[in-house]
Order: structure tokens, then sequence, then C-alpha cells
């Protein structure tokens, strides 16, 4: 059953539901897990993503992937309810709505998803409030630094209780990023578009953001400072790209504001030999919304159908469950597709090794001991490739890079042409310049 409640109002509280105590069942051979929870009341499963606002692509997917999960879910026994809200692509409204799932419809487990300024301030929430969450699609720094009390003071650092993230680094997208740009001819010098928001603060930091990583590897970073999103004006950006000669742009940008910038690039004679951004064009209609000029844009890939990897929940390929929500929607595959999908995918897993699924010490250690292979690679909380101050909370999964290149019925196909990161995930194309012919 999937649920949109009613806005109820809110009563600060924390969320401490310690019920009878209850276990997990194994129904032998027929593989059916029932939690015998107290009064037979259902498992309640919150989720807050963006399903309108500039950040709406990312949810794309969502009713075809949380429909069928659910349905999966109960049909293993687990008796799940889902309770969904809709963020509007705002930081505020998401911390609003998710206290509602917590306070008004006493959810057992939090999931949210896309981007910090939809998964921070629910995880946020949900560590204040003592709910398990399980968070994806937004690089892991942002996520875990940027709910830190100082994020400037390491030191200070601490771990969660509850929070628990799943995604790649900025130190991969450094990497792929790198290789991407070295398979051109270039002088190494990069201009950074980073606007004033959680990510564009994360990736444009000095210290902890791309300006080191990059350096590492022989690139040099200009960063003419933040902006807002929604902006209609990259004069400012553009002319210092100019005087600091950068034939490589990057960045990390909303889906609205790479027409404005690539259109204004091309008023004001601003030629680069690579575009190569983050989050503004993951998805078809925002490369198609640009015409002939999207050609060999270059962003990263963290999912497509081409990744190797088959669900724990369904048993579907990469390629399965792309096509099949080309099939149902009529609607190409996006990268959001997998990740949402992973994260119905490791919800179960828990839910299902879970004691009692209503207690949230005991939901959030599950959640943490997590070793499971799902449709985007391994999740593992198990500390392996991360720092030691977010080993507890944070998993990798893996990151290859890629263009988007017309077809000759005029769609436009993302081509993976770096791999070097993730060998097993098979490329289709080499990095090629932007032609401007």
């Amino acid at each position: 059953m999937i649920i949109k409640p009613k806005t109820k109002s809110l009563i600060t509280r924390r969320k401490l539901l310690k019920g009878a105590a209850a276990t997990a069942v194994v129904a032998g051979a027929s593989g059916l897990y029932t939690p015998a929870i107290a009064a037979g009341r259902k498992i309640r499963i919150g989720y807050v993503s963006p399903q309108t606002g500039p950040l709406a692509g990312f949810a794309e997917a969502d009713a075809y992937i949380t429909e069928r999960a659910v349905a999966k879910m109960n049909e293993i026994g687990l008796d799940v309810e889902l309770f969904i809200k809709d963020s509007q692509s705002n930081p505020n409204r998401a911390a609003t709505v998710a206290q509602e799932l917590i306070i008004d419809d006493e959810i057992d487990l939090m999931l949210v998803a896309s981007t910090p300024e939809n998964t921070n301030p629910v995880s946020t929430v949900c560590e204040n409030e003592g709910v398990p969450i399980i968070s994806t699609a937004a690089p892991w720094q942002p996520w875990f630094i940027g709910q830190q009390g100082n994020p400037g003071d390491p030191a200070s650092w601490k771990p969660f209780d509850y929070a628990y993230h799943f995604f790649w680094g900025l130190e991969n997208i450094i990497e792929v990023f790198s290789n991407m740009w070295g398979q051109l001819d270039t002088n190494k010098s990069v201009g950074g578009l980073f606007p004033n928001d959680a990510d564009g603060n994360a990736w444009g930091d000095p210290v902890n953001g791309l300006k080191p990583g990059l350096a590492a590897n022989g690139f040099s970073l200009t960063d003419p400072g933040r902006f807002q999103n929604l902006t209609d004006d990259f004069t400012a950006q553009i002319n210092a790209f100019k005087a600091a000669n950068n034939e490589i742009v990057t960045g990390v940008i909303i889906p609205p504001d790479i027409a404005t910038f690539w259109n204004q690039c091309k008023q004001q004679g601003f030629s680069p030999k690579a575009v190569t951004v983050a989050k503004a064009i993951l998805f078809p209609q925002s490369i198609e919304a640009l015409g002939d000029q999207g050609y060999n844009l270059s962003s990263e890939i963290w999912w497509s159908p081409m990744h190797p990897f088959t669900s724990s929940l369904t048993g579907e390929s990469a390629k399965d469950l792309a096509g099949g929500f080309s099939e149902a929607t009529s609607r190409p595959w996006t990268q959001p597709i997998g990740f949402t999908h992973g994260l119905f995918e490791v919800a179960a897993d828990v839910l299902k090794r879970a004691g009692d699924p209503t207690n949230p010490e005991d939901v959030a250690d599950t959640i943490g001991a997590t070793r499971l292979d799902t449709v985007v690679g391994r999740v593992a909380w198990d500390g392996a490739g991360m720092p030691p101050f977010a080993a507890k909370n944070v998993c990798k999964t893996s990151l290859v890079g890629g263009q988007w290149r017309l077809k000759g019925d005029g769609k436009y196909e993302l081509v993976i042409i770096d791999n070097k990161s993730a060998p097993m995930i098979p490329t289709g194309g080499t990095m090629e310049a932007l032609n401007y012919a």
C-alpha cells in the first residue's frame, strides 16, 4: 500500500517506538519473512523526494519504482505501507514533510534521495528525532560534512546514530573527470560553476572540494565565486573563464541553469573544449532542450543499463529495469532509476533482517550491518575506501564518465567513455572535444 497523507499540525517530539518484543520469522523454503509486530501493525516507511520544482527529474521514476517495490515487499511477507511526501525541491519543505512523516504517520524507517538539498534536511531531522534513515543520490561529502555542526572544523565531525548513506564522493568525481579530460589535448585549465547551495559549496570548498584533487592531477581551477540557482546571467563567470583561458568547464548546477549558461557562452564567444558538469545534464530532457548544442556535453554516470548488476529484490538486471521503465512510461531511462530502486532493495533487506522493524535502534544497527549486492552494485557499510570519520555512515558506489551523443533518429544517448575506476562497467566510446562548426 502506498499512501500520500494529508498535511497535519506538527508537535516536535522524539520518535521512540518500543513495542512488544518481536522477531523476524523465516518461513522455510517459501522464502517469506514475517515480522511479528505488536497489534499486527504494518511496517511504515516514509519517502521524501522532489516530485516538483527544478529537481523533479530525479523523481521521474518514483511512481514506477515505488509501486513495484512495495508490491514485492508485501509479496515476500514484509507487510509494509509507504507514505510519500513531495519536497517541491525546497530544503525547508523537505525538513517539514520529514517531521510530518515522523510525528503524524509514525514511520519506522525513512528513505530519501536526490541531491543534498533533499537528502540533508531529511537526514538531519531523522537523526535529531531518532528515526533510522537510508539516503542516496548525493555525493557523500555534502551529505556527511554538510550536516556537521561546524563543517569547517574536521576535528568536530561526529558519526551519526541513525543516518546512513550510499553513493560516490568528490574524490570519485575528480578521478573520473580527470580521466575523461586526459583523453583530450587541453591546457588543463578548468573553470568551475559552483552555486550557493549544499552541492556547490562542497564542490567549491578550497580544502575539501575539487581544487586540491584536480591540482594533484595537474589541472588548475578557476573559481569565480558562488551564484544563486536559477540565475539569468552568467556573464561574470564567463568573463572569468575567458580571462583564465579555461579550456574546460566543470561544476554542479541544476538542470535549468545549463541551458542559460551554455546559450550565453555561445552569445559571448566562449568556446571551451569540454563542458563536464554534474547534476545539470543527467536527464535526456535537459539535453533535448539544448537541441544539437547538447552534443558531446559530458557528465558523471552513476548507473546505466550497461552496469553489470542485478536487483536483490526483483532479480532484474540493470538492463531489464531500464527497459521495463521505458516500456511502461514511453520515456528514456534515467540514472536515478537505479538508485531509487536500490534504496528500496536496501530497505527490504534491512526490514527482513531486523529483529523488531519498529525499534529504531534495532533498525539502525541492522542498516549498519548491511552487506548487499543490488542493481547499483555492492552496498555495504564496512568502511571500505572511506576516511575514518565517515566510515560508519557512508558506503561508496562506483562511478564512470560519459558524453551525450546524437543518434540517427535525432535522439540523444549517454555513452560511457571512461571506466578506469570501474572496469567491470563497459565503455561505448572515447572522449571527444566539443565541435563548434
